[in-house]
C-alpha cells in the first residue's frame, strides 16, 4: 500500500503538500493576553437538532429562542434537500446554522479508491449546501474503528490526508464554509484523538478552508487538559461539541464531573467567539434538563 497510494499521492502532490513533512511557518504574531482576548467574549451556545423537543423546527426554535440559544447544528445527511426548509424556519429568528454534523458516505482513509471517492463527493455535496446555508463548516472524521480496511497509520497517509483535505477545504473556501477536523477518543477512532493533532494537520495545508473541533466528551478521554487542548487548537478551532462527561448526556446530568470551566478558560484565552454545540443524550425530561444545562454552561463561562 505504501508503493501505491501513498506513493501516489505524495508523486501527484508533493510539490504542494511539502508543508507537511516541513518545519512550520513562523507568523510573527503577538498572542493577545486574556483581559485583551476574554473580557466582552460571549457565550454562543448552539444545539444539534435533537437536543430541544419538539416535533418540527418551528417548535424547537421556540424552545431555543427562549433560552436564548443562537445556532443550530444540522445533520448533513440529505442536507441539500433541506436547505430551503432550514432556511424558512429560520426567517426572523435570531439563530443561525452553526456547523454541520457530518453525514457524508464511505471515508476518506479507505483503502478502496470508490469509497474514498463516495467520501469526496458526498462531502462536496454536503458543504455546498452548509455554504448556502451560512455554516461555519461541514464535520468529517478521517476513519471510525469500525471502517476497514483503512489505511496504515504513516506520514505517507499522513501526507495523503493531508492533499484530501486540502480539495475539500478549497472547495469549502468557494462556497463561504470550511471543512471541520474532528478529533474522536480511542474507543470510536485511533487516527485523530487530540486537538493538537488535528490543529497541526490544518497548520501544515495552510488552507483557510480547513479548521479543527475540539468536543469535550472526546477530551475528557484523551486530553491532559481542556484548557491546554483549546489552547493548542488556537486560530484554527473552528467549533466546540458539549456534553456530560460521564455518560455523554446533557450537561449537569453527571453531576460535579460536568465541570468546563478550565476549558471555558482556554477557549477566553484564544478569543474564541464562535459556537459551543450541545452533542448529547438526555436522562430527563427535556422540558428541564436543557435548561439547567444552559444555565449551567452561562454560570460556568462567566467564572472561567
Amino acid at each position: 500500500m505504501k508503493a501505491t497510494l501513498a506513493g501516489t499521492a505524495l508523486a501527484a502532490g508533493s510539490t504542494t503538500f511539502a508543508a507537511c513533512t516541513s518545519k512550520p511557518t513562523t507568523t510573527g504574531e503577538t498572542p493577545k493576553t486574556t483581559e485583551q482576548t476574554g473580557k466582552n467574549l460571549e457565550l454562543k451556545l448552539s444545539f444539534q437538532e435533537g437536543i430541544a423537543p419538539g416535533e418540527t423546527l418551528k417548535e424547537k426554535f421556540d424552545f431555543m429562542e427562549k433560552l436564548g440559544v443562537v445556532g443550530f447544528e444540522p445533520g448533513g445527511g440529505g442536507l441539500a434537500g433541506r436547505v430551503n426548509e432550514i432556511k424558512e424556519a429560520l426567517k426572523g429568528r435570531n439563530i443561525q446554522v452553526s456547523a454541520i454534523c457530518a453525514g457524508f458516505k464511505g471515508f476518506i482513509l479507505s483503502t478502496d479508491p470508490a469509497i474514498r471517492k463516495q467520501c469526496m463527493d458526498t462531502m462536496k455535496e454536503i458543504i455546498a449546501a452548509a455554504g448556502e446555508l451560512g455554516s461555519v463548516g461541514v464535520i468529517i472524521v478521517p476513519a471510525f474503528n469500525s471502517q476497514v480496511p483503512v489505511l496504515p497509520h504513516t506520514m505517507e497517509t499522513r501526507d495523503f490526508l493531508c492533499e484530501q483535505f486540502n480539495e475539500m477545504g478549497t472547495y469549502a473556501a468557494q462556497h463561504g464554509t470550511t471543512v471541520i477536523l474532528e478529533p474522536l477518543n480511542r474507543q470510536e477512532a485511533f487516527y485523530l484523538r487530540l486537538v493538537a493533532d488535528a490543529a497541526s494537520i490544518c497548520r501544515d495545508i495552510n488552507n483557510p478552508g480547513v479548521r479543527c473541533l475540539g468536543d469535550f466528551w472526546h477530551m475528557t478521554w484523551e486530553e491532559t487538559s481542556d484548557m491546554g487542548a483549546f489552547l493548542s487548537g488556537g486560530k484554527y478551532l473552528q467549533h466546540v461539541h458539549i456534553a456530560s462527561r460521564k455518560r455523554r448526556s446533557m450537561p449537569g446530568e453527571d453531576g460535579d464531573a460536568d465541570n468546563y470551566i478550565d476549558g471555558f478558560k482556554g477557549l477566553k484565552m484564544i478569543g474564541y467567539d464562535k459556537y459551543v454545540s450541545f452533542e448529547c443524550g438526555c436522562q430527563g425530561d427535556r422540558n428541564v434538563v436543557v435548561p439547567a444545562a444552559v444555565k449551567l454552561l452561562r454560570e460556568q463561562w462567566e467564572q472561567a
